[in-house]
């Protein structure tokens, strides 16, 4: 598990890394916020259809063997973009292309590197393991925007890709020598690992999550908050270039302190003992809040304060409910379970960039965190309260009625 979370550790600075300087590569490519949105969807789009596939793979597949693959694919596309980037080869069409092979990928990749972590440790401390591989990333997350001020003002933008590329291969060579501990439920794909019953086929499970009101109150409260207020590497960037007059390096810090605080949340994720729907969709409402407040910021300097708490409450959310979404299905179903969970999040993920950006250039950057973080809140606070309408109007029936009934 340790040399697991150092992968994922270098494998996640080198994500950041890129991704830092993706969105203002296309923005200087078009100058335009509607394409930069553009080209996060169509990474997103082929989980759309082929996410609840991937997933049916990992329940089939040997874990360690799918993600050291798909790790090293990845890694392949990563060096592809340095190269093209390098010889000033990259136009709009290109990186839409490459952004979907990465997209196709990932829908493999995803559910296997989650699930893989949770086999290296005793059942009992798979939500510590998730809080620990959330703790992980928001570290990762915070070298790799770091580093990428560094790495393109001496090396170029090529030197990111490349290095992020790096930082999967590194990973793919980790997987192989990693192995169980004691009572952990180990996956190998074979037939013993998923019962007589189950036939691994996709259905299963689609079944499984349309019969979970607990997953489909989480997909409805993560649906709401990604599209209108998770996409900060987005509205963020335009808010700090455009009203806040800011550049590169202020984006830069941005990112930084949205890193820092995701650590703290995450530490505080990890120590969450019985996480809950409930307070997902309560942490996502005062993100919201605080997304409005943000907006307002009339400087850098403001922005950076409110930046802090809403990175802390959207870490510990996430931590909150991938402990939710990776411990409520049974072992051998996890896999399809994180596929279907894919294929939703593609519709908001999809929807949202796009969305926002049309948003901010019809509002603005402030106009569009204002009205996502009020729609945020909004939502999720009807929600609750026609749950409790729902719940009250349920009629209570004694045991004395019951036996009554019977008789």
């Amino acid at each position: 598990m340790r040399w697991w979370s150092v992968a994922n550790f270098v494998s996640n600075a080198g994500t950041w890394m890129q991704l830092t300087v993706q969105n203002l590569l296309v923005l200087q490519i078009t100058g335009s916020a509607a394409a930069t949105g553009l080209s996060m969807s169509v990474q997103a789009a082929p989980a759309l259809l082929i996410s609840v596939f991937g997933g049916a793979a990992v329940d089939r597949w040997p874990r360690k063997l799918t993600a050291a693959v798909s790790q090293a694919l990845l890694g392949a596309v990563a060096f592809v973009t340095a190269l093209m980037v390098a010889l000033d080869r990259l136009d709009v069409t290109s990186l839409m292309v490459l952004a979907a092979v990465t997209g196709v990928i990932a829908t493999v990749d995803g559910p296997a590197c989650s699930l893989l972590g949770n086999d290296l440790v005793p059942r009992e401390d798979v939500p510590s393991a998730i809080g620990v591989g959330a703790l992980v990333h928001q570290a990762g997350r915070l070298t790799g925007a770091a580093l990428a001020g560094v790495t393109v003002g001496f090396l170029g933008t090529a030197a990111a890709y490349a290095a992020n590329g790096l930082s999967f291969l590194f990973v793919a060579s980790v997987i192989p020598f990693l192995r169980p501990a004691r009572g952990a439920v180990r996956h190998t794909g074979a037939a013993e690992d998923r019962g007589t019953k189950d036939t691994m086929s996709v259905r299963e499970g689609l079944a499984f999550f349309a019969r979970r009101p607990r997953l489909l109150a989480l997909a409805g409260v993560t649906g709401v908050s990604a599209v209108f207020g998770r996409n900060y590497q987005l509205t963020l960037a335009v808010l700090v270039t455009g009203p806040l007059a800011g550049g590169a390096g202020s984006f830069g810090t941005v990112s930084t302190v949205l890193a820092a605080g995701g650590i703290v949340g995450a530490v505080l994720g990890a120590r969450l003992r019985r996480p809950s729907v409930r307070l997902v969709g309560a942490l996502a409402a005062a993100g919201g809040l605080l997304q409005v407040v943000a907006g307002m910021s009339p400087s850098l300097a403001v922005l950076l304060v409110m930046v802090l708490p809403m990175a802390v409450v959207e870490s510990v959310s996430d931590t909150a409910g991938t402990a939710v979404l990776q411990t409520d299905p049974p072992a051998h179903l996890r896999g399809r379970v994180l596929g279907v969970w894919g294929s939703i999040g593609t519709v908001w993920s999809l929807g949202g960039p796009p969305a926002l950006g049309l948003l901010m250039e019809l509002a603005g950057a402030r106009g569009a965190l204002i009205a996502g973080g009020l729609i945020i809140a909004g939502t999720i606070g009807a929600g609750h309260l026609l749950r409790e309408r729902r719940v009250a109007a349920v009629p209570r029936v004694s045991p004395v009625a019951n036996l009554e009934t019977a008789a």
